[in-house]
């Protein structure tokens, strides 16, 4: 499979997409979502045709059913890779940072390998991987987590969740995954008391209120993978 990674609706992208961008998301994967149901209906009426006695029938609807499978893993692969250019050109992500969102767990699964192989290759000491904290999945159970966690772990390598819940840190040599300290806050500037700085009860109020960015891009896009996974 070639390096993918897509986001399925609104939430699966890092950043403010175009409506373009979303449409032509969306549109992959609901191109794989139709084949998908065409394919399980072929199976379904091919298993009928069987029962039946009929061998020909049976032998046809189950290639059909085939060629849909065929399709609905291409347009998989397209909106994988759509999602990944997306979310991973330059300028939105670091170079020891790559961004899940809006993958399939198999398809990230497959993305991460790679990654990791190619930045072992390249002499990287760790990287930062962006799963996402499922707080819109069903149950508010991480999907990507769990899977990033198993590569890892098979692959002999030791991680860390960072202080932002959506983050994995993995070390790359294989040692003991220690997350480097964020850099330092700048001194205390003119105005600001103790050391903080000072802020009106209603400011404070706002500012706690406040989602993650990644959070409210991945609530749709969690949505429509639930549906999605169902079919597939």
């Amino acid at each position: 499979m070639a390096i993918p990674l897509t986001r399925l609706g609104g939430g699966a992208f890092n950043h403010s997409p175009s409506n373009d961008a979303e449409a032509e998301y969306d549109r992959l994967r609901d191109l794989a979502r139709a084949e998908a149901a065409k394919r399980n209906s072929c199976f379904d009426r091919a298993h009928q045709a069987y029962e039946r006695g009929d061998g020909a029938e049976a032998k046809e609807l189950s290639n059909e059913g085939k060629r849909h499978a065929a399709k609905m893993d291409e347009y998989n692969r397209q909106a994988s890779e759509y999602i990944f250019r997306e979310n991973n050109a330059t300028g939105r992500v670091t170079d020891d940072t790559i961004d899940l969102h809006g993958q399939f767990v198999e398809e990230a699964e497959d993305i991460l390998e790679r990654r990791i192989r190619h930045a072992q290759q390249q002499g990287q000491t760790h990287l930062h991987v962006i799963v996402g904290k499922g707080n819109h999945s069903t149950d508010h159970v991480q999907k990507l987590k769990p899977r990033v966690e198993q590569v890892c772990r098979e692959l002999g390598l030791q991680y860390a969740t960072e202080d932002n819940a959506g983050r994995i840190y993995v070390n790359l040599q294989g040692g003991e995954a220690v997350i480097p300290p964020l850099p330092q806050q700048p001194p205390a500037q003119h105005g600001e008391h103790g050391g903080r700085p000072q802020h009106h009860p209603q400011q404070q109020e706002q500012e706690q209120e406040q989602p993650d960015a990644l959070e409210q891009l991945l609530s749709k896009f969690v949505r429509k993978l639930g549906d999605c996974c169902v079919v597939m």
